[in-house]
């Protein structure tokens, strides 16, 4: 007790902990100068400068190599960097190069308050339209490649529809199976908007939460994502050299380019 004593009264704590001054920002000076903070990283110096008073006076009278000796046969692995603590402290520093010594990594260093804001995006472009909610992660309205094939009541629609385009149109019946038709399955209504909360019109569409997801916006929505292109091959590029290939040469000229999926003749010979 008489060493903590000495050491508590010899530090520069009490000096350094009378020079800082707690700094309070009100409301008015959020995004001026005046809340910006100014420090850049923890300090150095230790808030507890009494710890490790007792291993500080075996250092001093057994010396340097028997201290470590008696450290290592009573503790358990004495130089873990953590030291067992489940929050780093401001100043641990872990070396992560084999190489280079002089590389360490800080606990929050550089320090939140050193950093720039986060970016609260509300539109992304990386998401495929300029326009998209980068927090919308639903994929079902815009899932056209299952469209036809993963929901039972939506499977061979499109055939249906070209059976009634088939069929008389002043046939009452036709009429009526087209009307059946356009309704769809009728499930899944959605809530309008209306939820526990009371009514919601953050999402007009009403895709953005499963409550409020009914079928006819889903419909719209896979129309809208619908692919229009036609994909062509990559002979197209080069089919004016394919056909002047073949006029050179007097011969009929065959639909396509060749030369991609030829086999080469090691692989044509019988192995048995």
């Amino acid at each position: 007790m008489l060493r903590a004593t000495i050491v508590l009264r010899n530090s520069n704590f009490k000096k350094h902990t009378a020079e800082v001054t707690a700094k309070a920002v009100s409301r008015a000076d959020l995004d001026t100068p005046a809340a910006k903070p100014t420090a850049t990283a923890a300090p150095e110096e230790t808030m507890m400068p009494w710890n490790g008073w007792f291993g500080s006076f075996l250092k001093d009278k057994l010396g340097d190599e028997k201290y470590e000796k008696v450290r290592e046969l009573i503790l358990y692995r004495p130089n873990d960097y953590t030291g067992f603590e489940q929050l780093p402290r401001p100043n641990t520093k872990l070396p992560i190069s084999e190489k280079d010594p002089t590389l360490m990594h800080k606990f929050r260093h550089p320090s939140p308050g050193s950093q720039p804001p986060v970016e609260m995006r509300e539109t992304d472009a990386s998401f495929g339209n300029a326009g998209d909610d980068p927090y919308d992660v639903t994929y079902y309205k815009r899932d056209t490649g299952r469209r036809y094939t993963s929901d039972p009541t939506s499977l061979h629609r499109d055939l249906e529809k070209i059976k009634l385009e088939l069929l008389p149109e002043d046939d009452p019946r036709v009429k009526e199976a087209l009307e059946e038709f356009e309704k769809g399955p009728g499930s899944s209504p959605g809530n309008k908007g209306v939820f526990a909360t009371g009514k919601s019109d953050f999402d007009p569409s009403g895709l953005r939460a499963t409550m409020s997801t009914n079928w006819e916006a889903t419909e719209a929505s896979l129309d809208a994502n619908m692919p229009d292109h036609l994909p062509t091959p990559t002979w197209m590029a080069e089919q004016d050299e394919i056909v002047a290939w073949y006029e050179e040469r007097d011969l009929p000229v065959s639909i396509g380019g060749t030369g991609y999926g030829n086999i080469p003749i090691g692989a044509r010979v019988a192995r048995w």
